[in-house]
């Protein structure tokens, strides 16, 4: 067991002392924790040896509950779905107002037997009680959240008697939706409805975090700084990010990418947040409807209000968060022959005297080359 205070650099808002909880201090388990301690500046952790997982997945809260120490100004706790957190909650009061949040390195709604009857479903008992206490879920994969929010009714099935109802509706609305919009911080890229519809979003208690990035200017719309507070506990990343991989990496992990412009002849951003993998939203209006299908484009605020809301309450019976990284490639591929080849190929003649498309705009830029192939965006798609 290893019970330590620790003090790192200052996280980037001010969420609190977090408590850390594992289980199964090794593997992927430790290295995961580790990197993510290394973000945070006042926390408390404490964690189990990694051995016998077993025993662990059965016994742990009631080890821990002993462990850790009294609450005194810890505000969120953190832990592994090893542990059963319904039973922690039980056996230690005083954890249950801190913001509970539960991530999952891999779920035993799925694990591999002959026969279904012959799984032991105390372990995924354990993981869908876990996900009625907790108050936030991370999977670490599409795969992961789908698999497991898809089997919970054919573990239920088991029970003899007395079958929970709906409780995947109960547990999908806890897995968070992550949302960026990468723009310009003025006016013309309408900052204000885009917070507008997330504060409602807040005010009705929806989950999400957001990233707002983008090139920022010293005289920026007083938007930025009042959502800035407004939002505290849901921005992960504000303002311009300087390196481009770390900047990919933020469109890469959110859901959905969100243009609220009044003013825009292509959007760069968006389609580079497209093909990262997040799902565009944008209005119907301007460039966007030339080149995003119509799944994507919203009339109104209040369409945008109702497709935000409605993913983060919607179950596996409609297009999830989950899986929109899938569709979005499928646009992103759509743009590549929809609309950079209009922009940057036009018909030519390769040296051989067959047809092909040559990008003259782009071999005025690269002279050297006789042609460029349009075979070659392929690569980015």
């Amino acid at each position: 067991m290893e019970n330590t205070v620790g003090s790192k650099f200052d996280y980037q808002k001010d969420v609190g002392k977090i408590l850390f909880v594992e289980s199964f201090y090794g593997g992927s388990h430790k290295q995961f924790l580790d990197t993510l301690i290394k973000n945070v500046s006042t926390y408390t952790i404490v964690t189990l040896k990694p051995k016998k997982w077993h025993w662990r997945a059965r016994c742990s809260a009631l080890i821990l509950s002993s462990l850790i120490p009294p609450i005194t100004t810890e505000k969120v706790l953190f832990t592994s779905s090893v542990v059963n957190l319904a039973e922690l909650l039980g056996i230690r009061g005083d954890l249950q107002g801190l913001k509970k949040i539960v991530y999952f390195h891999e779920n035993q709604l799925i694990y591999p037997v002959k026969v279904i009857k012959e799984r032991d479903i105390q372990y995924a008992y354990n993981q869908i009680v876990t996900c009625l206490a907790a108050d936030l879920l991370i999977f670490n994969s599409s795969f992961n959240k789908e698999s497991f929010l898809k089997n919970i009714a054919s573990v239920i099935k088991l029970l003899p008697d007395y079958k929970p109802k709906d409780l995947q509706l109960q547990i999908a609305p806890k897995y968070i939706l992550t949302i960026v919009w990468p723009h310009r911080w003025e006016f013309d890229k309408n900052p204000d409805l885009f917070f507008r519809v997330l504060y409602r979003l807040k005010e009705n208690n929806r989950k999400f975090l957001v990233s707002i990035l983008g090139q920022t200017f010293a005289d920026a719309p007083p938007v930025f700084s009042i959502a800035r507070k407004h939002l505290q506990a849901e921005i992960i990343n504000f303002g311009f990010v300087e390196s481009k991989e770390e900047y990919f990496k933020v469109l890469g992990s959110s859901h959905i990418a969100v243009s609220t412009a009044d003013h825009e002849f292509f959007g760069l951003s968006m389609l580079e947040a497209t093909y990262c993998g997040s799902f565009p939203l944008v209005p119907n209006k301007l460039v966007y409807p030339e080149i995003y299908p119509k799944e994507c484009l919203y009339d109104t605020e209040e369409q945008l209000y109702t497709k935000l809301l409605r993913k983060t309450t919607e179950n596996l019976n409609s297009e999830s968060p989950g899986v929109e990284p899938k569709t979005a490639r499928l646009i992103a591929k759509w743009i590549s022959h929809q609309t950079m080849e209009s922009l940057f190929c036009a018909e030519g003649k390769n040296t051989d005297g067959r047809t092909t498309k040559t990008s003259s705009l782009l071999s005025q830029l690269v002279p050297k080359r006789d042609f460029i192939d349009t075979s070659s965006y392929s690569r980015f798609f």
